[in-house]
């Protein structure tokens, strides 16, 4: 299952042009990784649509319980998810998928009050 996920992530992100060897498409800055890679299964505002999470258990990452733990532990906690997946491997590992540098970049992204604050204003339909 692991593998066919990772799939999936690399073909949606390479879906818009020309085939990348790095699925991130060379991006360094989390959001534009996160946008690129993570969007899809998490949601453009880490609010997964309904189906991911009826089919995969797909984490929402705006949950306030979530935040709180990000908060407490900092980006590690997001990098050590990122670069190992999750613990029923659902979600692959993107360690050797993506670079260090782009592991960090997201996790660092998805860990600040940047994430959820670039989508405070708006009012996302419930999913």
């Amino acid at each position: 299952m692991k593998s066919w996920l990772l799939a999936v992530v690399v073909a949606v992100a390479a879906s818009g042009g020309a085939c990348h060897s790095d699925p991130a498409g060379g991006a360094r800055d989390g959001a534009t990784v996160y946008g690129t890679l993570c969007a899809t299964c998490h949601g453009p505002d880490g609010r997964p649509p309904a189906a991911m999470v009826a089919r995969l258990g797909v984490r929402d990452l705006t949950a306030p319980e979530l935040r709180a733990r990000i908060a407490a532990s900092g980006p590690g906690l997001v990098e050590q998810q990122v670069r190992h997946g999750s613990q029923n491997k659902l979600m692959p590992a993107f360690e050797g998928a993506i670079s260090d540098a782009q592991i960090r970049a997201v996790a660092a992204y998805v860990a600040s009050p940047a994430f959820t604050g670039a989508f405070a204003g708006s009012a996302a339909a419930p999913r």
